[in-house]
């Protein structure tokens, strides 16, 4: 009896054995697991698909509203056609052409007196020829000149401002205006330069132009097959020009938030939307050669590519902000990551700048301290800020691009110079 009342009771630490037991023992007999959630995640990554596939999309719908739809955006599109040595070239052949339609060598001579024409009639029968070449090469330099002059970028530009919101009714069915769509062409019409031109022919002398009528003709702006039917979308891409961006981004930003790992969800975001910018881009570089190859014989190739140049330009731009957003934040947050890769890449950085500290006797104080605690959240408001810029900035370069960058690489090193926490080191003597 005084054996069994010294023996020891149960402790503790063996109900906690044996619960561990008796649970290892019903996950290995097959029990119930915890699964992730795949609907969740389901969601998430069409969520991010979607986001994609309307990138482009709200690119191309913010293309038609601010460039197209905006008279100052789209005179400041267009303006610099009136310099291009093509455009030029195209709209001297095409109102010289007009021109000597109305403007022949009896039309010239349609004063002499009658007494004078039997002999003259004789003389135009061998050198009417030279002479409509003559008069042929006076006008075309008339109008050379006159094109490759200040006169004529002003014209183009009023032009241009003119028509905009002609240029708008176009696309959306309406046939008023200077420019018009007419068998899937979009053309401009003339009608001022050659009025100015005859004016400059009276003036050297040509005093049978003050005689021509009004005279219209047309210079192509883009020929496609698809034309006709891009009116019918365009009305529909200037509505939704406003809220599709915003969507496509809550879209992306719902499926980040909805990703288990929503470090690597943010990363293949913002690699997905860069990529649905890139597949535009790379539409847009194609589209270009097939577009020139499909033109008629009558459409001057290097024109034509000019004015697609210029029109393509503001969706080009807004493709390359798109694919470097995306991948700069997808480098922001793989480098702000536990991976081995990335763990090694911000070690090295934050080593260099940490020796460059200590090398110069920084002692960081409070502030030091302050920047250790909040290092994250400065981090990250320096990439918000520079992906800011960059969106608001008018029409950025790649230089702009690479300025931007450079910038915010700077000021995320001075984040990492100014983090002290001013702790003591430890130093190991032997």
């Amino acid at each position: 009896m005084e054996a069994e009342h010294d023996r020891p009771g149960p402790s503790p630490d063996d109900g906690e054995l044996a619960a561990l037991r008796a649970r290892v023992a019903a996950l290995e007999a097959g029990g119930p697991r915890h699964r992730p959630p795949r609907a969740r995640s389901a969601l998430a990554v069409l969520l991010v698909l979607v986001a994609a596939v309307l990138t482009p999309l709200g690119i191309v719908s913010t293309w038609a509203k601010n460039q197209i739809g905006d008279t100052g955006n789209y005179v400041a599109m267009m303006a610099p056609l009136a310099s291009d040595p093509e455009v030029q070239a195209a709209v001297t052949d095409r109102v010289t052409g007009a021109v000597m339609q109305h403007l022949d060598v009896k039309t010239l001579l349609a004063d002499v007196a009658p007494a004078d024409r039997p002999a003259l009639d004789r003389a135009l029968a061998t050198l009417s020829g030279p002479l409509t070449t003559g008069v042929t090469g006076f006008v075309h330099g008339t109008v050379e000149r006159f094109v490759s002059g200040d006169a004529f970028a002003r014209i183009w530009t009023d032009l241009n401002r003119a028509s905009q919101s002609a240029a708008v009714k176009a696309l959306s069915g309406s046939q008023e205006g200077a420019v018009r769509i007419t068998d899937d062409t979009v053309t401009v019409d003339l009608a001022p330069v050659v009025d100015q031109v005859k004016q400059r022919l009276v003036d050297r002398g040509l005093k049978a132009a003050a005689k021509l009528p009004a005279i219209h003709t047309d210079f192509t702006v883009l020929t496609a097959p698809s034309v006709g039917r891009a009116t019918m979308w365009f009305r529909a891409l200037q509505l939704i020009g406003l809220w599709l961006p915003p969507v496509t981004l809550a879209l992306a930003a719902g499926g980040v938030l909805l990703s288990v790992r929503r470090r690597r969800a943010l990363i293949a975001t913002a690699l997905a939307l860069g990529a649905g910018a890139a597949v535009l881009g790379l539409a847009l570089w194609l589209g270009r050669a097939f577009y020139l190859d499909s033109l008629p014989s009558g459409v001057s190739r290097p024109a034509a590519g000019a004015v697609f140049d210029a029109l393509a330009g503001p969706m080009r731009v807004l493709v390359r902000l798109v694919v470097t957003l995306g991948v700069v934040v997808a480098l922001a947050a793989w480098l702000t990551g536990t991976g081995r890769t990335a763990t090694r890449v911000t070690a090295m950085w934050s080593g260099g700048i940490g020796a460059v500290r200590e090398a110069a006797g920084f002692t960081g104080g409070p502030v030091g301290r302050w920047v250790h605690r909040a290092r994250r959240p400065l981090n990250w408001t320096v990439v918000v800020v520079a992906g800011a810029v960059l969106l608001v900035w008018d029409r950025p370069t790649g230089l702009v691009t690479v300025w931007i960058a450079l910038c915010a690489l700077f000021a995320l090193a001075v984040v990492e110079f100014l983090d002290d926490d001013s702790s003591p080191r430890l130093t190991v003597t032997g």
